[in-house]
């Protein structure tokens, strides 16, 4: 269990480091658009990201 958490994590941090490598200004504009958002804009994004990754994992698995 523990190898495919690691995996996991692996695989987010791969995934999280295309943008930046493909459009590396589009990917500042974007995080410094996020800046002005206001802190509950940001936890409903996190949340919905995280209720979207479940539902994904549920329906792959």
């Amino acid at each position: 269990m523990l190898q495919e958490i690691l995996t996991a994590l692996c695989l987010v941090l791969v995934i999280e480091g295309v943008l930046p490598f493909l459009m590396p200004a589009r990917w500042q504009r974007m995080l410094s658009g996020i800046t002005e958002l206001s802190a509950r804009q940001v936890r409903l994004a996190g949340l919905a990201s995280m209720l979207i990754g479940t539902l994904c994992l549920y329906l792959v698995r």
